[in-house]
């Protein structure tokens, strides 16, 4: 019965109502979509990379290392000598490296120039092992294994035609067509970066970046952007990280993938912060909104109070109408909210997973979000007692 009055009371004033409501939505879609964003970016960029015990570069910071050679965001300050390069890969201590050459794109997805070994070596979220559902790997100089996500949204299949362009921007003015590659395999999904990328070999970027007199040559690179290191024991890592550090032939720097990590969500923490204090004030003002409607009905209701008083309504009985009407609009707006970001995110996801490399999913019945709805009915049922506490003084004064 209280139930369907509080409806029915709220329907009546639905001009305030829907205002309040508005207001409330915005605010919860801010506070779901910071929370949301917050999480799903950590998982994403935690899943990316698994077994790697260090990624080698040109001297930078080693979040910008981290960055352009993990996620493919932003650009190296330099490259890498071929010569360092095969000197690092044949020391005693490593069992393997996977390098990586980055520059050119393809429609928006980076292309990465790599070997064999990317497939063999490269592991994900808890050292899954990157899977070819169609096709092989590398056979040729001009084969191409495209991520899933690259695959799917232009449709490539193999034996497709690609045609791979200078830079990293959505629109080139230079493109390499007089060396088409071939498609000639397709990654499984795995929700990294790996999906919005194009695969090439080395020796295939070196061709198209070479004048045709010189492709009759062996296609050895002069240099890469970066590589990624396995050893054969994690007790010199320290080590060997210390010496290429110290590396007088060239200046060079080497990471911990793991060490990286932590240092982006430190930096993170205060963005972090920052956006969830200002989500909570922006709800405050919307809950103020709220307690303020519902003071404003008080003396609007002075008939409806009295109404309920002669057929035998004790006041609690309007405390507690209010709190259901003030509970009623946060639930609604709770729904609101996430609808509003469910929407956002199944429209904005590809394009986010395709410029900065993050896969969002659109899944929001987490415990997170959870406790958050709980918090937002708790904080509705504390503001709107006043206004529910005027209403209680007004029915015992009737």
């Amino acid at each position: 019965m209280l139930i369907k009055l509080a409806t029915k009371s709220l329907l009546d004033r639905k001009g305030s109502v829907t205002l309040t409501c508005i207001a409330m939505i915005i605010s919860i879609f801010v506070l779901f979509g910071v929370e949301h964003i917050r999480k799903e970016a950590k998982e994403s960029f935690s899943s990316t990379i698994s077994g790697v015990d260090l990624i080698v570069g040109a001297k930078s910071g080693q979040l910008n290392l981290l960055l352009y050679s993990v996620f493919r965001m932003g650009s190296p300050v330099n490259n890498i000598s071929w010569r360092s390069y095969q000197s690092i890969a044949t020391d005693p201590n490593v069992a393997w490296t996977i390098p990586i050459s980055l520059g050119d794109s393809h429609k928006g997805f980076r292309v990465l120039g790599t070997s064999n070994a990317y497939f063999e070596h490269y592991r994900y979220a808890k050292k899954e092992k990157l899977d070819i559902v169609q096709g092989t790997e590398f056979n040729s100089r001009y084969d191409v294994v495209l991520g899933a996500k690259v695959a799917a949204d232009l449709n490539y299949k193999i034996g497709n035609p690609i045609i791979v362009s200078h830079g990293i921007g959505d629109t080139s003015f230079t493109t390499h067509d007089q060396h088409p590659f071939t498609v000639a395999g397709i990654l499984a999904p795995t929700g990294t970066p790996v999906d919005q990328t194009v695969h090439v070999k080395l020796e295939g970027i070196e061709a198209i970046h070479q004048t045709p007199s010189a492709e009759a040559n062996v296609l050895q690179p002069t240099s890469i952007t970066a590589f990624m290191v396995g050893l054969k024991s994690r007790i010199a890592t320290f080590r060997l990280q210390r010496e290429i550090n110290n590396l007088d032939s060239e200046p060079l720097m080497a990471i911990l993938p793991g060490v990286a990590l932590s240092e982006l969500w430190r930096t993170m923490s205060i963005v972090e912060g920052t956006l969830g204090l200002i989500s909570w004030l922006v709800f405050a003002s919307a809950l103020l909104g709220l307690a303020a409607m519902l003071a404003a009905s008080i003396r609007e209701r002075k008939k409806e109070t009295y109404l309920l008083r002669i057929i035998g309504a004790q006041p609690i009985f309007l405390f507690v109408l209010f709190q259901i009407e003030a509970l009623l609009i946060s639930l609604a707006s709770i729904l609101g909210g996430g609808a509003l970001l469910y929407s956002a995110l199944v429209i904005a996801q590809k394009s986010i997973s395709t410029q900065f490399g993050l896969h969002l999913g659109t899944n929001l019945l987490t415990g997170s979000n959870a406790l958050i709805a709980t918090s937002i009915l708790l904080a509705t049922a504390f503001v709107a007692s006043l206004p529910a506490f005027q209403a209680y003084n007004q029915a015992k004064s009737v």
